[in-house]
């Protein structure tokens, strides 16, 4: 609601680390019903664009500049409708492309916590309607006496300690993009890279559409860390250049060079070696024994310091259609209820249920396991430019 007195849009929120990613959490009915309205107040209160976000909720990373906006659901499948925000933290700039499976591990606590959600002695189940994907996402939240159990002895890696376990099954998670899960009909495909050359990818969507494309091809070896990524220029470049390419040909967008700006999250750009011995960029010891794969992802044009849940789903689901880029690199005899994936902060272990159909198999889940923690809950204050006040619900001062 906006604050005349104050000159300030105040919203209740909570923020709520959710898996290795960190956001801000709101009910839909506290925004504004003209959804264009939106964007000024989510960059406003997350301090964008400023790569330090000095000036808002941001932890200036793209993990920690994210927002969840929930409300109960009407659907008869779901509970709670989910609509994910990912914020950019240098640009002007919100995108509704694409959900955040780490983001959503923290929903159903969020909507228990509101009381969207009646719950259960042990376990609530709380079925979840993501409306960027149109996916419904089951949550595993235990509960004791009416409340959130947030302790636990359940360590994920890229988060220090231990909290309880939430489990997130993807329901009928391929085609979020409505094609399928090979949306350009292809097990791989190649591109062609400017100044590069020809480059062999498989474009999956499953819980989120992502690019695949093995380390090696790109002059990479699938062990490099987010510090040594991020300083290379030329290798960023070339990753959202393969990242654009692969956009255009599943229709997301007509020039590759607006990739960053026209469709930032998706398809989620991810390049795949075989396992192998590596450190972690907390300096822990993995062995190749310990791992069916080692994958590196991007997030929102730079190295993503863990892995993204999505990303592991989409993954799991790679990892079963037979000659895929994923497929290729993986293990042999891996269990595909416990896939083990590599990333710079350690070990993701998912699992995919599915049946055999020839190139594209039917995938009826994907799941895993994260940990949420409620860290803040109070209100936002933005304080936003006259211009961007003008429009906004109960901002008359400034029409």
């Amino acid at each position: 609601m906006y604050n005349e007195d104050k000159n300030r849009f105040l919203l209740p929120a909570m923020i709520i680390r959710g898996g290795t990613s960190k956001g801000v959490y709101l009910l839909e009915e506290d925004l504004p019903e003209d959804k264009s309205q939106w964007d000024s107040l989510l960059l406003s209160m997350m301090g964008s664009p400023d790569k330090k976000q000095i000036d808002g909720l941001g932890g200036a990373q793209s993990v920690t500049s994210k927002v969840a906006i929930v409300k109960k659901s009407s659907r008869e499948d779901a509970d709670v409708d989910y609509t994910f925000a990912q914020v950019s933290v240098d640009k002007d700039l919100v995108s509704y492309k694409g959900n955040c499976g780490n983001i959503s591990s923290g929903v159903g606590p969020f909507a228990i916590e509101k009381g969207l959600i009646q719950t259960k002695e042990g376990t609530t189940p709380v079925r979840i309607f993501n409306t960027n994907t149109n996916k419904v996402i089951i949550a595993d939240v235990q509960t004791e006496k009416g409340s959130v159990v947030y302790d636990g002895d359940f360590a994920i890696a890229g988060v220090p300690g231990t909290a309880a376990p939430i489990k997130l099954k993807f329901v009928e998670p391929a085609g979020t993009l409505g094609n399928g899960l090979l949306p350009t009909g292809n097990v791989v495909d190649i591109l062609e890279v400017p100044n590069f050359g020809k480059v062999e990818v498989s474009i999956v969507d499953a819980a989120n559409p992502l690019v695949f494309v093995k380390a090696k091809d790109l002059g990479m070896t699938g062990l490099e860390l987010p510090e040594e990524v991020n300083a290379d220029a030329d290798k960023l470049a070339l990753l959202e250049t393969v990242r654009g390419l692969a956009a255009v040909m599943i229709g997301l967008i007509e020039d590759y060079t607006r990739s960053a700006w026209e469709t930032p999250g998706i398809p989620k750009m991810t390049f795949v070696a075989e396992a192998a011995d590596y450190v972690t960029a907390e300096g822990v010891s993995i062995s190749k024994e310990n791992v069916d794969l080692l994958s590196r992802m991007m997030s929102i044009q730079k190295a993503h310091p863990s892995y993204a849940m999505t990303g592991a789903m989409c993954t799991a689901a790679a990892a079963v259609v037979p000659g895929s880029v994923v497929n290729q690199v993986l293990s042999e005899n891996v269990d595909t209820q416990f896939i083990r994936i590599g990333h710079p902060s350690g070990v993701l272990e998912c699992g995919v249920d599915y049946e055999e159909n020839g190139a594209e198999p039917v995938v009826a889940d994907t799941f895993g396991f994260r940990t949420a923690n409620l860290l803040m809950d109070g209100t936002a204050h933005n304080e936003l430019p006259r211009s961007k006040l003008r429009g906004i619900e109960g901002c008359n001062l400034y029409i």
